[in-house]
């Protein structure tokens, strides 16, 4: 039988039988038992009616948070000329065009995006193999292949949050900081739920969001009622 520390058992006792919450009681309650030394993150997972496996079934996207996610976002950005100036300026961590593909390809990934100008996807796709794994592919879908760089940065600086299903089915996300105030969070949570939702294929049959958990980095996770999760128009 496992044993858990003081502050898991009490953690795992003040979730015992909370279920399909509200957004906001489960705020309350993750954030109320986030209390590890640093600023957990608040992540969220939804598991979705789809088999990515199909094309048709393919849930991808973006969403600004309109509070951010409280992480400092790296951006590394393809680009030469004047757009790589145009990145620099938006405030990218790191630009450039071969030098910066081969210093991928040594292994060194010191961003958390990818951004790229189409005429760098020549270059860009010899990396299919270290960025594709890591999600780090620069996708046109997703704003990331494009030549507004400086507003694809500025957006990546300012709290937007890609997300792609998984093989079982589950998109997940860090929605904000633990510190974060609890209206904010909850704001946060509706966002992305709210574009997950938006974001339902051609091919997706039945029910396509069938449940929804939100945790903290070091603490249980409790589930969400679906329809409290989806903003209100």
């Amino acid at each position: 039988m496992a044993k858990y520390g003081k502050r898991a058992t009490e953690a795992r006792a003040a979730f015992a039988g909370k279920a399909l919450l509200s957004v906001e009681d489960a705020v309350v309650l993750v954030k109320g038992n986030a209390k590890a030394k640093f600023d957990e993150t608040v992540e969220i997972a939804v598991n979705l009616g789809v088999d990515p496996r199909h094309a048709d079934q393919m849930v991808r996207g973006v969403v600004g948070l309109p509070n951010g996610t409280g992480k400092t976002m790296r951006v590394a950005v393809f680009a030469r000329g004047p757009k790589a100036d145009e990145a620099k300026a938006a405030g990218a961590d790191i630009v450039g065009a071969e030098d910066l593909m081969e210093i991928v390809q040594g292994g060194k990934i010191e961003f958390d995006r990818c951004i790229a100008t189409p005429d760098m996807m020549p270059v860009v796709g010899r990396l299919g193999k270290v960025l594709g794994p890591r999600n780090l592919m620069p996708n046109p879908k997703v704003g990331t292949v494009t030549m507004d760089v400086a507003d694809a940065v500025k957006a990546a600086k300012g709290g937007e949050v890609q997300f792609k299903v998984e093989k079982a089915g589950v998109v997940h996300a860090g929605v904000g900081k633990a510190s974060f105030d609890e209206a904010k969070l909850v704001e946060n949570v509706r966002a992305f739920c709210d574009a997950v939702a938006k974001a339902k294929p051609a091919g997706s049959k039945g029910a396509y969001m069938k449940k929804i958990a939100l945790s903290s980095t070091m603490g249980p996770g409790v589930t969400i009622e679906i329809d409290s999760a989806i903003a209100k128009d």
